[in-house]
């Protein structure tokens, strides 16, 4: 059995040294490297030869890469690498990881071609200027072949004690049993649908309801089939924190069981959470943790895969054991782990880091989506870009005065967009080549200034380059599945007066085209939720392979155990003043029926306080408790510690906010909700461009659906989720909207739910 190993990741392993030094470095973007490599490859002569897969082998270790050039003409083998400033910035140990990597190109070219010498080149291309510094030297095949030998022998007794874990890995799981002495039900067909997916390697699309354990459901079958499959990485992605802490107590469940399984468990999690140092920069000279780094990185990584279970509280304790910062600890073990935990942005994002160390790597992945319904808002901000003013204009105030004048013209080009405009808000269907000049140049000049002068993570200067730069990177690839519209002086969300002054948005509406390429590198996804209805709804907007198979778990629930009633009162937004009386005098009543914990769920917290502050008067023996706007974690725990065992009361929350998904209120720590909206999002401005662009893209019957009524249902399903939890529990669900008895929303809502007179 061989170990495979790309050329890059065998050097970074082998010849990277010195500290971790994330000072201020204008790095081009992914696209931007790629359009780079292009441009120095076109300069080059008709007989130049670019992107030669080179391999070899010691031992059973396989070396592969693709070499970025060769020049027969000067019989030179070129290294091809992007920046944007000054050269001198490129710190030395990258340089001599890129000496590392063409030698290694060097020797298994020289091998391929038989060739007894070559002379070997590093190409800095500089991004902004387009000039190329070339630095080059003369080998020979013999030396570097010595060098190739010896970085393989640093890696092979690694990479022996890797054949062999996955070797074990893969015995053990091959007779991995399922944790629990039985299935729940439902928990089986989902499993074996998860099954025949992953060893399929097509996209799952799965509805099931909560309580039958999908976490479990998903996780289990998926390692099963690793073995068969050869997959490399199973990715469990989600949306919150609490998801996370679910996935890791079900892996350790299923380790616990098979005491003899050797999974190499990883969570990762937000750089701000995970940093020692906030008050201090990402280098040597300035947090002790980056001093050094990579020097004492190897011995904390051969302990990190013993622990096996490398969740935030282990690999905080070994880094600091090893002196090096937690965070770049657990973005190296990503590589040497089998199971990766965490949040959505680490393989959707742009930029993102498991999907592209897959692509790097080759990786076999398969890729679990867990409450999938959040995955479209999520998404759509990943590829969303703003800039609002107030931070242009602080950025002018910071400016020396060699930028100012370049931040001026930019900022008239800004003001030129929009100087005919009269709506607080429109949208425009180009974007003027003259602005998008102008920020090229800003970020040219700034980047510049950046390299030179230090600033502090606080500078306004620094966030708006960084703005700048996401925003000019979403311009390259605006399409019909985004947005360009303005915004003058108000918040459109929010119906009020904005600070910002006049903000420019990249919006995305439809994620779609961004999201195909990472579902078709996965060797599987599987998406699950207990709310995905209508599917073709998901499918469209999140770009799914035509292939995917979807399927719905029957609810082991039964209408037994809830009783759902409509209540003819209407939410809308005109009507809200009026419903506040008998939607306090029909909570009253159900409170006074039957005693318990009870939760309110309303459309917004201006409506939420009006409906307290009249129950409060109504009703003052009733114990109540709020949610507040930018609750703290300390608050929201207070909140739900509310919802005891045998306690009594109202909650009063926000449909759609944190106490509406995500959160286990089992038994009769909940015995029923008031759910006061059909959840629709607000009537506004951007809400119905999305809905036109929605009726553009997929046919004009389904706008509305797409932006409001699908949406909008699927809080409510998922508030009301809360209430059942369960084959023992017994709940009560008041929909308050006369439009839930509309046959169109009433299809919407569980096929178990039994509406009742």
């Amino acid at each position: 059995m061989q170990y495979v190993v790309a050329v890059r990741n065998l050097c970074e392993f082998t010849a990277k040294r010195g500290d971790l030094d994330l000072r201020f470095t204008p790095s081009p973007s992914a696209q931007e490297g790629i359009a780079g490599h292009a441009i120095v490859q076109a300069r080059r002569e008709k007989s130049y030869q670019s992107e030669i897969k080179l391999l070899g082998e010691v031992k059973n270790l396989r070396v592969v890469g693709r070499a970025d050039g060769y020049d027969p003409i000067h019989n030179q083998l070129e290294e091809i690498k992007t920046y944007r400033g000054d050269i001198r910035q490129i710190p030395d140990n990258h340089r001599s990881l890129h000496w590392a990597q063409i030698k290694v190109y060097g020797w298994l070219f020289c091998q391929e071609r038989g060739l007894s010498e070559v002379r070997l080149a590093v190409v800095y291309f500089d991004i902004g200027s387009q000039q190329e510094t070339v630095i080059s030297e003369l080998h020979t095949a013999q030396t570097l072949k010595h060098f190739f030998n010896d970085q393989c022998e640093l890696f092979l007794e690694w990479s022996e004690k890797e054949l062999t874990h996955r070797a074990e890995r893969d015995q053990a799981l091959d007779a991995l049993q399922f944790p629990h002495d039985a299935f729940r039900p439902g928990q089986r067909e989902l499993a074996e649908d998860v099954y025949r997916a992953t060893t399929s390697g097509r996209c799952l699309m799965v509805q099931a309801p909560t309580g039958i354990g999908k976490t479990i459901g998903t996780i289990f079958p998926t390692l099963k089939a690793c073995s068969k499959q050869k997959l490399d990485k199973i990715f469990f992605l989600t949306a919150k924190t609490s998801g996370r802490a679910l996935a890791l107590d079900a892996l350790e469940l299923i380790k616990n069981r098979a005491s003899t399984l050797p999974l190499r468990v990883l969570e990762l999690v937000a750089r701000d959470k995970a940093c020692e140092h906030p008050d201090k920069a990402c280098h040597g000279d300035s947090c002790p943790l980056a001093k050094g780094f990579y020097d004492r990185l190897p011995m904390a990584r051969k302990d990190a895969v013993n622990i096996h279970t490398m969740d935030k509280a282990s690999i905080r304790k070994l880094a600091l054991a090893h002196q090096i910062c937690p965070y770049y600890l657990s973005q190296d073990m990503v590589r040497w782990s089998d199971v990766v935990v965490g949040d959505y942005n680490y393989y959707f994002d742009l930029n993102a880091m498991l999907y592209g160390l897959t692509v790097a790597n080759q990786w076999r992945v398969t890729v679990l989506v867990d409450e999938a319904h959040n995955m479209v808002e999520r998404t759509r901000k990943m590829f969303t870009a703003e800039l609002n003013q107030s931070d242009c204009k602080r950025a002018l105030r910071e400016a020396p005065l060699g930028l100012k004048k370049t931040l001026e013209r930019f900022h008239r080009q800004w003001n030129a967009l929009h100087k005919n405009q009269t709506a607080p808000y429109q949208v425009y269907p180009t974007i003027s080549q003259k602005f998008v000049t102008a920020m090229q140049q800003t970020i040219s000049m700034v980047s510049e200034y950046l390299n030179e002068t230090p600033v502090g993570p606080d500078s306004g200067l620094l966030r708006f380059y960084f703005d700048l730069l996401h925003f000019s990177h979403l311009i390259t690839m605006f399409d019909s599945h985004s947005l360009f519209d303005i915004s003058k002086d108000i918040d459109i969300s929010q119906h009020k007066a904005s600070q910002s002054g006049v903000t420019l948005c990249l919006r995305n509406i439809i994620p779609a085209p961004f999201l195909e390429q990472r579902f078709a590198v996965a060797r599987s996804v599987i998406l699950f939720s207990a709310t995905l209805t209508p599917s073709y709804f998901y499918s469209d907007t999140l770009g799914l392979p035509v292939d995917t198979a979807r399927i719905e778990v029957r609810s082991p629930f039964g209408p037994d155990q809830l009783s759902v009633y409509i209540c003819d009162i209407s939410t809308r937004y005109k009507d809200r003043d009026s419903s506040l009386e008998p939607i306090v005098v029909l909570m009253g009543g159900a409170y006074i029926k039957l005693q318990g914990n009870y939760l309110a769920f309303f459309s917004s917290f201006n409506y939420l306080q009006k409906a307290a502050d009249l129950f409060s008067i109504r009703h003052p023996d009733i114990p109540i408790w709020i949610q507040s706007r930018r609750m703290v974690e300390s608050d929201r725990e207070d909140f739900l510690a509310r919802f005891s065992s045998g306690g009594k009361g109202i909650g009063f929350a926000v449909l759609g906010g944190a106490f509406s998904e995500g959160i286990d209120l089992p038994g009769n720590c909940l015995i029923g909700a008031f759910i006061a909206t059909l959840g629709l999002p607000p009537l506004n401005p951007v809400n119905n461009q999305m809905m036109q662009s929605m009726n553009a893209t997929f046919g004009s019957n389904v706008g509305y659906d797409y932006t409001y009524l699908f949406p909008g249902i699927r809080k409510v399903v998922q508030a009301a989720g809360r209430v059942i939890r369960t084959e023992s529990d017994r709940g009560t669900i008041y929909l308050i909207d006369d439009r839930f008895a509309q046959r169109k929303v009433a299809s919407l809502l569980p096929d178990w739910w039994v509406i009742k007179n």
